[in-house]
């Protein structure tokens, strides 16, 4: 082989999409190749021998570029190139991704009587993400049964079912679809879609954190996300308010939403 590259990320993960293009000292194009899907890159072309530039390109990623030196038996050994995401945010690899909702967390916070905070989760649920080569074409779609409220007081879950909030009956689930993503800093990024709650579809923004990626004990491999979003309950047509002393509501308007997420790579779940 003349040409021998390994394309990789800054977390280790094969980059199968990447370009290399070798050109000489005078600009010109002498060679191109595409990486195989372990980010390998191979080509028999034989090349002079001398310096070369050896340009790496990748959607998603910032272009690198490096000079290579051909041996007089016209191999170019290139070894490990590290690609650093556009705006340096580092995401798992692309592909299919499902939640594990045994290792995962849907909470929600509420003020009680303007003093102390009430604070509930969703058991139920089940969301599937697809990260995309080009990160900001990455989609995740989530459901939620609005039944599954836990805030740990029976008489105030079996309100919060009722019709004067979640009104499960009719509203059996709470959807979510992404609709965009936009980078917010290192590691962070907007997450832009619609809420499905209450029988109305409503805008809303998740800041997402991502945390890392490593190996599981079932042989998978697992990601990690926190996301955040802040809600208004009349914005759902949940509506309901009771009022004590000094005109005080009882429970607050505003729901600050936290999602502790654990993904595993593929579309099936390891038996655990």
């Amino acid at each position: 082989m003349a040409l021998n590259a390994r394309i990789r990320t800054r977390d280790g993960w094969a980059v199968p999409h990447a370009v290399v293009t070798v050109t000489d000292m005078t600009g010109a194009q002498v060679l191109r190749a595409a990486a195989d899907e372990e980010g390998v890159v191979r080509d028999g072309t034989a090349l002079a021998a001398g310096p070369y530039t050896v340009i790496v390109t990748a959607v998603g990623y910032a272009p690198v570029a490096s000079t290579a030196l051909v041996t007089a038996s016209g191999r170019a050994e290139v070894g490990n190139v590290v690609l650093a995401r556009q705006g340096g945010t580092e995401l798992p690899p692309p592909g299919p991704w499902t939640v594990d909702p045994a290792h995962s967390t849907v909470g929600a916070v509420a003020q009680h009587l303007g003093i102390t905070s009430v604070h509930g989760r969703f058991t139920d649920f089940g969301a599937r993400i697809e990260i995309a080569e080009d990160v900001e074409k990455s989609r995740v779609e989530a459901v939620i049964r609005s039944a599954s409220i836990d805030t740990g007081n029976g008489m105030r879950d079996g309100h919060l079912k009722s019709a004067d909030f979640l009104d499960v009956e009719q509203y059996p689930e709470i959807t979510y679809r992404s609709t965009g993503l936009t980078p917010a800093g290192t590691d962070r990024w907007t997450v832009h879609g619609e809420l499905g709650m209450h029988g109305v579809v409503r805008p809303v923004d998740l800041d997402l954190s991502y945390l890392g990626t490593g190996a599981d004990p079932w042989g998978g491999t697992r990601a990690a996300f926190r996301a955040t979003a802040e809600l208004r309950r009349d914005d759902f047509a949940m509506n309901y308010n009771q009022v004590v002393q000094a005109g005080i509501s009882a429970i607050g308007t505003t729901l600050k939403v936290t999602l502790d997420i654990q993904a595993v790579q593929g579309e099936v779940l390891p038996q655990a």
